[in-house]
């Protein structure tokens, strides 16, 4: 469980002074020599965030010259608070909440002697007073830095596949609470669930598997005039790598700006989730996709990563 995790992390961050230094020194304090990155960055209207990198050096990985894959475990959001408007801790910051929980988890686990094979690196941003947008049925929050910005310092070269968590509740689309995986974004590409992360969520859930539904609009990049479902997919405009989003659901529609909306047991199981995902995957147990399928694919139909562009318009 993660649970003593989780509710460390909320309490930095559900604040109106929450940092990603206040973070880094946190985690720091967990593992003295862990490799914290921090990063403020500034948009055109002159809104600030810190954006949060952590790697967690595995025994086989490649920061130490070894071969095990490194998978990144993304959280998604605009903001952890919409202050002025709103008091609190709002339900979009649950995605940054389950990745800098689940670091901390895998901190103190090599305190304790349990090394994953290959290397895990942990990326969101801390913003405690992001803005707000409309959006049908129930208001986004905003961001204060534009997408390209954030896919560009959260998106790592380094990384072979990527968990993109993020909170997906302001929809009619998934109905239940707890979380919910997508298919495999690859380089334009929406191809089919991962048999393999199916069966990790029913271990780590203990239920039957839930699966969202993708558009063709969700994996195209943001700005771009069309809908989508939220930001959920964007990291897989930034890269080549296999993408998977893990949604934090519930049953109705809930704003992402809403406080009082951080359910402890879905972001626990969330986290239970990558963290099996991270430790399966490095070890070379866990596929995202076919390869040879999806190099046949390719061959038939050739290069859809135009869909990472803005278009033939733009």
């Amino acid at each position: 469980m993660l649970v003593k995790e989780i509710i460390d992390m909320f309490e930095i961050l559900d604040s109106a002074y929450a940092s990603g230094e206040k973070v880094a020194e946190f985690l720091k304090g967990i593992k003295s020599d862990c490799t914290v990155k921090v990063e403020t960055l500034t948009g055109e209207e002159g809104m600030s965030t810190d954006v949060i990198k952590v790697m967690i050096p595995g025994k086989n990985g490649k920061s130490k010259g070894g071969t095990a894959p490194t998978i990144g475990l993304l959280g998604r959001l605009g903001g952890l608070g919409a202050r002025p408007e709103r008091t609190g801790f709002v339900s979009d910051g649950d995605g940054a909440l389950t990745v800098l929980a689940t670091a901390a988890k895998l901190l103190k686990m090599q305190k304790g002697g349990d090394f994953l094979e290959g290397d895990v690196l942990v990326s969101t941003h801390v913003c405690p007073d992001a803005p707000t947008q409309p959006h049908k049925p129930v208001a986004f929050m905003g961001s204060p830095v534009s997408m390209a910005q954030m896919n560009q310092s959260e998106v790592d070269a380094s990384v072979d596949a990527i968990l993109s968590v993020d909170t997906t509740k302001g929809n009619k689309i998934m109905n239940h609470k707890g979380f919910s995986i997508s298919p495999t974004v690859k380089d334009g590409y929406i191809l089919k669930v991962s048999e393999d992360l199916l069966s990790i969520m029913e271990i780590t859930t203990g239920q039957l598997p839930k699966v969202f539904a993708l558009s063709m609009q969700d994996i195209t990049p943001y700005g771009n005039n069309l809908y989508h479902l939220n930001s959920i997919l964007q990291p897989a405009t930034a890269t080549t790598a296999p993408v998977v989003g893990v949604a934090i659901t519930t049953e109705t529609a809930v704003p992402g700006c809403a406080t009082g909306a951080t359910n402890m047991l879905s972001i626990d199981e969330a986290a239970r989730f990558i963290l099996e995902v991270a430790k399966a995957y490095t070890k070379g147990e866990c596929s995202f996709y076919d390869e040879k399928e999806y190099a046949h694919l390719q061959k038939l139909y050739g290069s859809m990563e135009h869909l990472r562009t803005f278009g033939i318009d733009a």
